[in-house]
């Protein structure tokens, strides 16, 4: 059987064991309802509890401000059509600016309240060539109308970071200050949440992209903020989100969070000589081209193109040779949807058409690294060749 090289982490991390370990009491028998009153209920309630803690000291947040949801798609979800729902009701008009290169849970949920309400509209902040938000086109997007600014903290797909203190400043100059949110799905495994997100007033985390549970996440908010349940009944997480807690995949994203809190600084010193290894490597391949190499990025993402080479055939390729990889986001991994990251970016259609995104995690080897380029380099030069 061929060895399995894993560089698809930003999809989905491999769950860690601890994780595993810590979940495994609260996935068989009685497994009490957090909101009971009797022995086990409140066993559970505990356990949510103290998990509630440590998801809030990953990002720096009140214990308060941590609110379970089902995943980063439904946090993001949350903050965009919650705070725009609460605000449409005392503005004559509601919009939700956000940057051109957010991930489609953030941008489907703008797109959909604009579909829903004519009062409400959706503001698109443009980026530079590298992926990083143009400041000047953030402020023309800014006044008091606007319900909610959401930037991520980290690019899903070329890992590019963005400056999160200068949009929250900018937001809060508008008079009475604008309600901020970042999508910090892709930066957790990798930035120190407290300083990255600090000046953000809400924070989208999934425990599935650090190791953690599917269909885990959380909305950290660092203060109480008006926003509507997008699930209401039952009063459960502060009346923000109805429904019984699950306290296997809320112990299950804390352990995670603790995990890479403990491992963040040793894991990005070994991951980064990672990175620059392989883009060192992919630079002499025929037609690559290294995705902003310029900027800021996560130490886990590597992102590029390749001219004449179809995302598909490469794929597939390093796939029969045990590589796991994507070439755009997990959401649209199949080659043949292209990116809206990319073309945000100004990359052609045709090079975006040769895009690749190798992503790593903690678990990534030395051996990882070699096998790789040694897989892609072939690969390459046998697509490249019959071109």
């Amino acid at each position: 059987m061929t060895d399995l090289y894993y560089f698809d982490h930003a999809a989905s991390a491999p769950r860690r064991d601890e994780v595993a370990a810590a979940m495994e009491p609260w996935l068989h028998g009685v497994v009490g309802n957090p909101s009971g009153s009797h022995r086990a209920a409140r066993e559970s309630r505990r356990a949510v509890e103290e998990a509630r803690d440590e998801v809030a000291a990953f990002v720096g947040a009140k214990p308060g401000g941590v609110i379970f949801t089902g995943g980063g798609t439904e946090s993001c979800q949350l903050a965009i059509a919650g705070a725009t729902h609460y605000h449409r009701r005392t503005h004559e008009s509601s919009a939700i600016v956000i940057s051109r290169v957010e991930h489609e849970a953030v941008i489907d949920a703008a797109e959909l309240m604009a579909q829903d309400f004519d009062n409400v509209s959706v503001r698109y902040v443009e980026v530079d060539s590298d992926g990083v938000i143009d400041l000047d086109s953030l402020d023309r997007a800014l006044d008091h109308d606007v319900a909610i600014v959401s930037v991520m903290a980290a690019n899903n797909e070329t890992g590019v970071t963005q400056p999160l203190d200068a949009v929250s400043a900018m937001a809060k100059a508008i008079p009475g200050g604008l309600l901020t949110h970042t999508d910090a799905v892709a930066a957790a495994p990798w930035l120190y949440l407290p300083m990255a997100t600090g000046s953000i007033d809400m924070i989208s985390i999934c425990a599935h992209k650090i190791g953690g549970p599917v269909n885990s996440g959380a909305l950290i908010m660092r203060e109480e903020f008006h926003i509507d349940a997008l699930v209401p009944g039952g009063g459960q997480e502060r009346g923000h989100r109805g429904g019984t807690v699950d306290v296997a995949a809320c112990v299950g994203l804390a352990a995670a969070t603790r995990l890479v809190s403990e491992e963040l600084a040793s894991t990005n010193d070994r991951i980064l000589d990672y990175q620059h290894r392989l883009t060192a490597a992919m630079s002499f391949l025929p037609g690559c081209q290294i995705t902003a190499p310029g900027v800021s990025k996560v130490a886990g993402t590597v992102h590029a193109t390749f001219e004449g080479i179809a995302s598909d055939e490469l794929l597939f390729l390093l796939d029969q040779e045990g590589v796991c990889a994507s070439a755009a986001s997990s959401c649209s991994s199949g080659a043949a949807l292209s990116s809206h990251v990319l073309a945000a970016m100004g990359v052609s259609p045709e090079r975006s058409k040769g895009s690749l995104r190798l992503t790593m995690g903690a678990e990534t080897t030395d051996e990882d690294v070699d096998a790789l380029i040694r897989i892609l380099s072939s690969v390459v030069y046998r697509l490249a060749g019959s071109v």
